[in-house]
């Protein structure tokens, strides 16, 4: 790179720092306010910026954002499902996976760490290296093609620089749901006041409800701290519709289904406790994110700016700018050290603060024990339907496969022997013949008899337990699989054959969509839990909500109380965590 090249890009990057500082702020405010659409427009700016790198370091970076998700479709009913909710037009649904694609791929974390560092480190490094531009220029171009390629899959959650800077640039993410908190308490007190004071009761449950989007976000961004939040909110009201045509709410009988309706609305807002919980939630969590999250953030940006502007405006233009924050009395030198701790102190607190924010907001925004309870009544209830009609749906293919395949070999046999018995005394030869079919027939029944046995309940299950019928399972894998773990007993029968049978969908699964060639599976049992751990190395991208496979594994533990985890960025790795509860007896006392 020639001289006068580099210095014209050199200044190309201090004209792009006011660019990127705009391009932060339309990144970030779409993530949290969820409009999506600016969103995606910015990432594209970002991809520009990621291919005028690629161009300067002669090579392609490659793009890291999972690709978009495609229309949702409907299911036996025409509903259109997102999460746990249905929908009947898929426009929502559309929306809500658009917000989910844009605001939860790794990627917008890289890029948003990208932006919040790009100024700093241009500020820091391109003045300074004006003698020798094109190393610069290089330095600036490499350091961003590192952040803006897709992320590497690391163990143990990567470096520890790496992990430190996104915290850091989360928990500016966090001050700024917390000013955003601040704007929709404001919006909650007008619509209370129109509401309450002239009479406009139908902005009353939209003031407890118009946030409920960003404490959404709020409980998923917890899950950087190492906490999970589940939603809290009742399932919504229906009016009941009685036999003399009135609609019925609760004790209240209305003739038209509009005001029931709105009423039913009214009611489920208004008696959720987990709708005064999210507004006593953005009165205190201003304050609480404000120091919590806002003293590193400003401590890194406050050291920042004092380490660099006064030392590069005295060193490079020959200014004096001795008053300036960042030389205290008058001494650069002593500036500097402060800007250094500073940015240290705020790297060090990133991660500790990270995790209190995540801890205070579970305790607010997490479900309460009656809500809990009634979802758990719920759970149970459809896995208990879900179990019935799995099991009916089983016995009707048993009774098919049996009718089908073995049923009609042994009334061949049978005919065959008839026929046999007729011809002994006058065609020995043909008879022999028939013998022979009629052998070759029986041991074909028996082995169809034993596949549909071992689908029902493998014979190295009963035998030999869990740990050593997944090993068995494992043979029989195409990828490379490992198996670790052991288990001190038994489980109980219908537990070690849920478990097995989620073992072995997740092992298909594996190697059909993923193309995995290497899995382990991790098998303990921890304070009476049974945990297991299924880990590949292929191309993720895994979604219960769109794998029927997925879905039946949750069903199928569901029915013991049990949950299934999945973590699968596109690109893998893809880890599943299956959680039963369960006792172990021991193997002279199994029930097996």
């Amino acid at each position: 790179m020639s001289y006068p090249r580099a210095l014209a890009r050199s200044l190309l990057l201090l004209a792009l720092v006011p660019v990127v500082l705009v391009q932060l702020v339309a990144t970030v405010v779409p993530a949290v306010v969820v409009l999506v659409h600016p969103g995606i427009a910015v990432r594209r700016l970002t991809g520009r910026w990621r291919a005028m790198f690629g161009r300067w370091l002669g090579r392609e970076i490659p793009v890291p954002y999972a690709p978009e998700p495609g229309p949702p479709q409907p299911d036996e009913e025409g509903l259109y499902r997102h999460d746990s909710q249905l929908y009947r037009s898929p426009r929502l649904p559309a929306y809500l996976a658009k917000v989910d694609w844009f605001a939860k791929d790794p990627a917008l974390a890289r890029d948003v760490q990208w932006m919040a560092l790009f100024p700093f480190v241009v500020l820091l490094i391109v003045p300074l290296g004006l003698p020798v531009a094109p190393w610069a220029v290089r330095a600036v171009a490499a350091w961003s093609a590192c952040l803006l390629k897709p992320g590497a899959a690391r163990k143990a959650g990567g470096r520890r620089t790496d992990r430190v800077l996104l915290a850091w640039a989360r928990l500016g993410l966090l001050v700024v749901c917390a000013a955003v908190q601040l704007v929709l308490f404001g919006i909650t007190l007008v619509l209370f006041t129109f509401g309450f004071g002239l009479g406009l009761i139908f902005l009353i449950p939209l003031g407890l409800t118009h946030m409920r989007w960003l404490l959404n976000l709020r409980r998923s961004y917890a899950s950087w701290g190492g906490v999970t939040i589940e939603r809290p909110y009742a399932p919504p009201r229906e009016p009941e519709l009685r036999p003399d045509g009135l609609f019925r709410v609760n004790n209240t009988l209305y003739k038209t289904e509009n005001m029931a309706k709105f009423n039913a609305h009214w009611q489920w807002v208004w008696h959720d406790p987990a709708s005064w919980r999210d507004l006593s939630f953005l009165v205190v969590d201003a304050s609480v994110t404000g120091v919590i999250a806002g003293l590193p953030v400003v401590a890194g940006i406050y050291g920042a700016w004092g380490l660099a502007l006064p030392w590069v405006w005295t060193q490079a233009f020959g200014a004096e700018w001795s008053r300036w924050y960042g030389a205290f009395f008058g001494d650069r030198t002593l500036g500097l050290l402060v800007g250094v701790g500073l940015v240290a102190a705020a790297l060090a607190a990133a991660q500790p603060a990270l995790r209190m924010v995540s801890g205070w907001t579970q305790g607010l925004l997490k479900p309460t024990a009656k809500e809990e309870l009634r979802r758990r009544v719920e759970r149970l209830t459809q896995t208990r339907a879900d179990a019935v009609d799995a099991q009916a749906a089983e016995v009707r293919r048993i009774e098919r496969d049996l009718h089908d395949g073995a049923q009609a070999r042994l009334i061949s046999v049978g005919l065959t022997l008839g026929a046999i018995e007729r011809l002994m005394d006058t065609d020995p030869a043909k008879a022999r013949q028939l013998v022979a079919q009629a052998r070759e027939t029986s041991q074909t029944a028996l082995t169809e008899l034993r596949d549909l046995v071992r689908g029902i309940h493998p014979p190295v299950l009963s035998e030999r337990g869990l740990p050593d019928a997944v090993r068995a399972l494992a043979l029989d894998t195409a990828a490379d699989v490992t198996v670790t773990g052991r288990l001190e007993g038994r489980l109980a029968a219908p537990v070690e054959s849920a478990a097995y049978f989620a073992v072995s969908e997740l092992l298909a699964n594996a190697v059909r969509h993923g193309r995995a060639a290497a899995v382990a599976v991790d098998i303990r049992h921890v304070g009476g839990v049974l945990r297991i751990r299924v880990t590949d190395d292929g191309g993720g991208g895994a979604d219960p909500s769109r794998g029927t496979g997925l879905r039946g594994i949750e069903r199928r533990l569901g029915t013991f109380d049990g949950t299934l985890a999945m973590d699968s960025p596109a690109g893998g790795p893809t880890v599943a965590s299956l959680e039963l509860p369960c006792a172990l007896f021991s193997p002279k006392t199994s029930t097996s």
